[in-house]
């Protein structure tokens, strides 16, 4: 093993974290709704122009939280592409929704747009489109599809803040966006996330589901002089100092995504000689996204180059990584999910595909030194 060592992931930290959190402390409110997960939310209303943004303590939760206000139901069918975390189907799973998975485009590892219309039964109820590599799904077509079929969209954005499609933000064209600010992502909170609403008239009822189904966030606004159990509902609200760490992060929002947009674009130019000798593939992004280098993946031969390049890696103190497992494939996929069509793509491009170091904190040098070791693995 080298001495050298470059991790897979380092957490973002920016220097502020701490003062913030002690602020929260000091300001003796460190439940939820707090001065930090306020600043967060209009941080993310501004930002991406969606009517209303709730933080949640997770992805995860947001998905949950969407799944609810879709009023999925036992019975109901949710298409999805099977190539995502298994939270893209935990959360309408547990609402007892059959998944409907369909394969992926090659270039992007996105749904591919042109095989969801087939899939749709008179159970259909939402599409959940998942932004890859914070790369947009196609949303023109997919969101036609869903007003023809008025079907709900969940846009499931955990790696897509600060992506965009057509100049406009990811997770805002669908009903619900969820974000994830979970240590892996571009901007952490350690965990956490938000889900983003469209429709300003369905914040209300996201606001009391997410706090166990009681008005109690407009008790803390004055609106009502006490608060009372209204709906059904859960615990989705985060705590103010993880709030708080997470605003020490958006403050910074375009320092931190030009500093990795800054080490996708070496690798890319770094790899591209590889490319050119047909050794392996570098993402697509389609014309019209806008991309917030949340990871950088080239794709080998097959899964048997990936593993050697893999190990080779990490022998030289590089860790890389692999997902996903298809959900379709899994013991749960295959219980509560089945696949339509033929999965060309789905199987054939995750065992191929291998994710590089990308942090905010990985430097040039590190940088090069990836890309010499993956050029050395090719004989290059």
């Amino acid at each position: 093993m080298a001495d050298y060592k470059i991790r897979f992931n380092v957490p973002p930290f920016t220097g502020k974290e701490m003062d913030y959190i002690k602020q929260a402390v000091d300001n003796m409110k460190i439940c939820g709704d707090g001065e930090f997960t306020k600043k967060d939310s209009k941080w993310l209303e501004e930002k991406t122009g969606t009517s209303k943004a709730l933080l949640t303590t997770s992805c995860t939760h947001a998905l949950e939280l969407a799944a609810l206000l879709c009023d999925i139901k036992e019975g109901d069918e949710v298409i999805m592409p099977s190539f995502t975390f298994v939270s893209t189907a935990d959360a309408f799973v547990l609402r007892g929704a059959k998944v409907v998975f369909v394969d992926i485009r090659p270039d992007t590892m996105n749904i591919d747009e042109n095989k969801i219309e087939a899939a749709i039964t008179d159970r259909t109820k939402a599409i959940v489109p998942v932004h890859y590599a914070g790369v947009a799904c196609e949303m023109d077509k997919i969101m036609d599809i869903a007003k023809r079929h008025n079907l709900k969209v969940v846009e499931d954005d955990a790696q897509g803040i600060m992506s965009e499609y057509k100049g406009k933000a990811l997770g805002t064209f669908g009903d619900f966006g969820a974000l994830s600010f979970h240590e892996t992502k571009n901007y952490s909170m350690g965990e956490g996330g938000a889900l983003l609403i469209k429709d300003p008239a369905m914040a209300e009822e996201a606001e009391i589901i997410r706090e166990k189904g009681t008005d109690r966030s407009k008790y803390y606004r004055g609106q009502v002089d006490k608060y009372t159990w209204q709906n059904y509902g859960s615990s989705y609200l985060p705590s103010d100092m993880n709030a708080a760490y997470l605003y020490a992060q958006l403050e910074m929002a375009d320092e931190i995504n030009n500093a990795r947009l800054a080490r996708w674009n070496q690798y890319n130019e770094g790899l591209k000689p590889l490319k050119e000798r047909g050794l392996l593939e570098l993402p697509t992004i389609p014309e019209g996204c806008k991309h917030n280098a949340h990871m950088f993946y080239i794709k080998t031969k097959d899964i048997a180059e990936r593993t050697a390049l893999i190990d080779a890696l990490l022998k030289d103190g590089i860790y890389s990584a692999f997902h996903y497992i298809p959900l379709h494939t899994a013991p749960a996929g295959k219980k509560f999910g089945r696949f339509h069509g033929e999965d060309i793509y789905t199987t054939k491009e995750s065992e191929r595909l291998t994710r590089l170091p990308m942090y905010f904190s990985l430097t040039e040098e590190d940088c090069d030194f990836v890309i010499n070791r993956v050029k050395a693995f090719y004989g290059v």
